[in-house]
């Protein structure tokens, strides 16, 4: 993200009084935006002496080459992976992708794993969805610089599911994503193995990313601002890191472990023949029973565990996953504006809710046995409110977008930055609510855009909230306050409203009214409610039936006018663990913030 106060302007602060004192009557919202990119440099992690793994893996991040399309090889960012000590089958490689092997642990197992940048720019790794202390989370903190090694060490705390592994730098982590850097981790535990679900060459990883490349083969990215407000989008579906994929079956049971590994775009599968997605486990592992969903939400960073039972379908019989049409997940403008060709000189994006295939399946043998899904998956321990340590005062996470940043609870990413609410006390259950600050109807349009003529709008809220707090737009200026009414600290947001956009003229109008996938480190969580103010609108009835009740979260679909209370334990380990939307372009554009646990 761009600062709003370039190097030489702080100089001029720095050396002069009346600079200081400029800089000091700042809103400090906007002084943290000056210092957000400024953590200390940190001395990697080594191995202990006193730390004896069961598995150990040399984990390099390296430029590379592949070939994607026809013709000239991909620049990309690939992991890759050496098995120094561990069981056989713990790296598997994903023929001819740029995407890192699948790892497979065991609960109990204790890890370690050697990071190695070979980057000419500074790079850390996350463990996305794995409970490991603050100093192996991949916290941008710890970020090294080529030729540097972090050395994580763990032991395997989750239950049996998938999670993911990728980058998470401060500002790029998008586009290391972006140009290939991430890879899937399967854990297994003695509950699942139990159940014999499919497995070896029944059990199939399913990587959904969408890309853009340019005539010569290479990867196009970001390139214009409004990339990064509304989310980078491709014109090219990769599952697994092939286009067009097909993926030839048995007449049997499968297990599909499907993830969003886009950086912006949601998907909604559904099979072409209308039959149901049976869905046996998301994020946090497997469910307690199969669900029947006529079409499944996945956003960034969401998994999902599919039974896809092809028993009974003749040799030659064909099937397709398909991202099929929904609406409200971005701005009415930019959804008509991506409909109609945005994307610049390499080709239009395809269109966020349209109707696209994903990849297809083929019967090309018949067998004569297949495993029952069962009807019983597994157990986990239901958190109430009641269990919770601040039942009558959820702790808020507002969502507010403006032309310039992202930002979570008023204000944008910066290290050593802690609101009084992020503060969670070690080894409680925290009751937190997920909410659009801006006042948010669900709808786009109507009150907001009737508002766009000149004078300020206001939503008002309902107290607690502390501070306000001002920024100056661009362009053609218009005051739009945004009251909290959450107890949401950083309070009244007061934010210009910016002309065109920079050529696209939607102003703060087109900003609002965005669903985010609001992902949290550590431990997982329990949606226990999902409200609509002001009732459900028609964009909402395109995805309601797709998101799963149960089960143990990390990533929550939020959309437009949209709240969402979650349950989340904050157990073993004290420091800083983060929260952020896992739309990457938001994250990077300041969409972050830390709990600290104490």
């Amino acid at each position: 993200m761009k600062r709003i106060i370039n190097p030489s302007r702080r100089r001029f602060f720095a050396q002069t009084g009346a600079g200081l004192l400029a800089y000091t009557a700042l809103p400090s919202w906007l002084q943290a935006m000056e210092g957000m990119g400024e953590m200390p440099k940190m001395t990697p992690n080594k191995a202990s002496a006193n730390f004896h793994p069961d598995v150990e893996i040399d984990l390099t991040c390296q430029p590379s080459t592949v070939s994607i399309l026809p013709g000239q090889p991909t620049r990309v960012q690939q992991y890759i992976a050496k098995l120094v000590k561990g069981p056989a089958n713990t790296l598997t490689e994903l023929p001819g992708s740029y995407l890192g092997p699948v790892m497979r642990f065991q609960k109990g197992q204790k890890i370690r794993i050697n990071l190695h940048n070979q980057l000419d720019e500074v790079s850390i790794t996350h463990w996305h969805g794995l409970h490991v202390p603050a100093l192996m989370d991949g916290h941008p903190l710890y970020s090294i610089g080529k030729g540097e090694t972090f050395v994580y060490e763990f032991e395997m705390l989750n239950r049996a599911g998938m999670n993911i592994y990728h980058p998470h730098p401060h500002n790029t982590t998008a586009s290391q994503v972006y140009q290939g850097l991430a890879g899937a981790i399967l854990v297994n535990d003695e509950e699942e193995r139990r159940l014999e679900l499919p497995d070896g060459e029944y059990e199939i990883p399913i990587v959904i990313q969408d890309r853009r490349f340019d005539s010569e083969n290479q990867l196009v990215y970001a390139g214009h601002m409004r990339d990064r407000m509304m989310g980078f989008y491709g014109d090219r579906i990769l599952v697994n890191g092939h286009p067009d994929f097909n993926l030839d079956v048995a007449s049997r049971a499968y297990r599909f472990r499907i993830l969003n590994g886009s950086t912006a775009r949601i998907y909604k599968l559904a099979w072409d023949d209308n039959s149901p997605i049976t869905v046996i486990g998301t994020d946090g592992g497997l469910l307690e029973t199969p669900v029947n969903k006529p079409y499944v939400m996945l956003a960034p960073g969401e998994r999902l565990d599919v039974w896809a039972d092809f028993s009974g379908r003749n040799i030659g019989s064909q099937l397709a996953m398909r991202s099929r049409s929904f609406s409200g997940v971005l701005p009415k403008m930019a959804e008509r504006m991506m409909g109609g060709g945005m994307g610049g000189m390499h080709g239009k994006a395809l269109p966020v809710g349209s109707d696209y295939p994903i990849f297809s399946v083929k019967v090309t043998r018949q067998v004569s046995d297949s495993p029952a899904l069962p009807g019983k998956l597994s157990t986990y321990h239901h958190y109430q409110i009641s269990d919770t340590a601040n039942p009558n005062k959820p702790v808020p996470i507002a969502i507010s977008e403006g032309p310039m940043a992202m930002l979570l609870n008023g204000r944008p990413y910066a290290y050593n930055d802690i609101l009084p609410s992020e503060r969670i006390p070690l080894n409680t259950v925290q009751l937190m609510e997920i909410f659009h600050a801006h006042g948010g109807s669900g709808g786009h349009g109507g009150a907001d855009t009737a508002k766009q003529s000149g004078q300020g709008m206001q939503h008002g809220g309902d107290g607690n909230a502390e501070g306000s707090h001002k920024m100056g737009g661009m362009g053609m200026m218009r005051g739009m306050n945004h009251g909290g009414d959450n107890n949401v600290e950083g309070g009244d947001h007061q934010m210009g409203r910016m002309g065109m956009m920079g050529g696209m003229g939607g102003g703060m109008g087109m900003m609002m009214s965005m669903a985010h996938p609001i992902h949290m480190h550590g431990q997982s969580f329990q949606i226990i409610s999902r409200t609509i103010e002001n009732g459900e609108s028609e964009d909402y009835a395109t995805v309601k039936d797709g998101f799963i009740e149960g089960g143990l979260k990390d990533t929550v679909l939020v959309m437009p006018g949209e709240r969402v209370k979650v349950i989340k334990p904050f157990q073993d380990f004290k420091g800083l663990f983060m929260y952020h939307c896992h739309n990457l372009e938001h994250e990077d554009m300041g969409m972050m913030r830390d709990f600290l646990i104490e």
